[in-house]
């Protein structure tokens, strides 16, 4: 009698650890690349401001206005057009003035010291974090690439859900389920080193991946409809959907810098509207309006959270949007709780809008929360280093899951688990699956189509069946 429920379970495991080493097979390659980048974003503010160093800590005396430095940046690149000022950090650090180049010639980020002699110019796009943020959401390979991210974080909880099954005790001891016993050697110091690592890890992971779902194309543009159609949307949203930022809604602007769109919407037709006109310190002062110099002081009396950025009147934005008629005023940190954005009137100069975290709908501030813990910056250097053990558990994870592989694959076929000796009863499984797919889109079209391509092709074709092990 109870050599049948002991068969039945050997039956079941022996059927989810072979969707463990599928889902593995696929998904190693990506959470490696994935883990990687992640983990060097996470240090976004230290990197950007290594890159930067060579631009700070310069005396202040003879210090100019900031059009006086907008104007040298447009001198050293004719033709640019002016998208925000950024405030320095610290007295005596270089301005930023993010500029995009004429003739999709790029954006640069040019540096301004107080006396308003260019140091230096930095590409947007070549910059350490951008190309690893790059990397992270789209594998260099545009929206396709956004897809594959997308679809790997999706097998990937499917991989974290079946290994905790494989994981799970079953009456033994500590001892390989809470820590490895390294000192065995072999194939039971690498099977602990996985399944305790994977345990350990699976928490801190789940959350990565459900915190970055909303960047994700297909999950991320679902989630705006549905939300648009719940009248969840207040305010711009303040992360990519598919390495794009969302369209604006009525009123606001892009959230983020989408360098295509906005360069898109800085070539408007013979450039009409497309170029900001020289600024001087007359320009949009007096009865036109507030000078930079007035709208850059009223940004540092709001002592804002670094980095701060003033957006002038006609600055291309994303989209194909018209350019906005007043000036803006924001805070582009990555601590989403601590962003700010406040509108002026471009004649008058008064305040006729302001946006705070508090303002926006509670499921933007929940998402708020995850982005910021997910970019490391909720609680700083400890979120950071927790990214990081992250990020080095999972590729200690691929790589003890690759060597498990290589030592038990056979010459001449795949490897994957062999098929229980009789069907095994995965009810229970299949309703977890089949609640994820219904949550995951992605998941759900890749099951399908593995489905119809093993009935249809691989079991067809004995020789490719057994290698990969689907026939007895």
């Amino acid at each position: 009698m109870t050599t049948i429920p002991a068969q039945r379970r050997a039956a079941l495991v022996r059927t989810i650890w072979r969707w463990h080493f599928y889902a593995g097979l696929f998904v190693i390659p990506l959470i490696v690349v994935l883990a990687c980048t992640g983990a060097v974003y996470l240090f976004k503010p230290q990197i950007d401001a290594w890159e930067e160093r060579a631009f700070t800590g310069m005396p202040d005396r003879g210090s100019v206005a900031p059009e006086a430095q907008v104007d040298a940046a447009r001198a050293a690149f004719p033709g640019a057009s002016v998208l925000f000022y950024r405030l320095p950090a610290r007295e005596g650090d270089a301005a930023l003035v993010h500029l995009a180049l004429p003739a999709q010639g790029g954006m640069r980020d040019v540096f301004v010291s107080p006396q308003g002699r260019v140091l230096g110019a930095l590409s947007s796009e070549t910059r350490i974090a951008e190309i690893a943020h790059r990397i992270h959401g789209q594998l260099l390979l545009g929206r396709q690439g956004s897809w594959l991210v997308e679809l790997a974080a999706s097998w990937a909880i499917v991989l974290i859900a079946s290994g905790l099954y494989l994981w799970w005790p079953r009456g033994r001891g500590l001892a390989g389920v809470v820590w490895p016993r390294l000192g065995k050697g072999g194939r039971t110091a690498l099977r602990d080193l996985h399944a305790v690592t994977g345990f350990w890890v699976a928490g801190l992971a789940l959350v990565l991946l459900v915190t970055g779902l909303p960047w994700a194309d297909v999950w991320g543009s679902a989630f705006r409809a549905v939300r648009t159609e719940m009248g969840w949307v207040k305010g711009r949203q303040a992360w990519t959907v598919g390495g794009k930022a969302p369209p604006p809604v009525a009123g606001e602007d892009h959230a983020g810098h989408d360098h295509a769109a906005m360069l898109a919407g800085s070539a408007g037709p013979a450039g009409a509207g497309a170029r900001l006109q020289p600024m001087s310190h007359g320009d949009h002062g007096g009865p036109q309006g507030p000078t930079l110099s007035e709208v850059v002081a009223l940004a540092k009396a709001e002592h804002l959270a670094f980095p701060v950025v003033v957006v002038p009147p006609g600055a291309p934005q994303a989209f194909g949007a018209p350019p906005r008629e007043d000036w803006t005023i924001r805070s582009d940190t990555q601590d989403r709780p601590l962003g700010v954005t406040i509108r002026l009137d471009p004649r008058t100069g008064r305040e006729t809008a302001r946006e705070t975290f508090a303002d926006k709908h509670p499921i933007d501030r929940v998402v708020g929360y995850g982005v910021a813990w997910h970019e490391g910056a909720l609680f700083g250097l400890a979120n950071q280093l927790v990214g990081l053990a992250t990020a080095v558990m999972l590729v200690t994870l691929a790589a003890s899951g690759f060597a498990m592989w290589r030592r038990r694959k056979p010459k001449d076929l795949l490897g994957a688990p062999p098929l229980p000796a009789a069907p095994a009863r995965i009810g229970g499984a299949m309703a977890i699956l089949c609640a994820l797919a219904l949550l995951l889109p992605m998941l759900a079209i890749s099951l399908a189509g593995l489905a119809l391509l093993e009935r249809l092709v691989l079991r067809r074709i004995d020789p490719l069946a057994r290698w990969l092990g689907l026939a007895a």
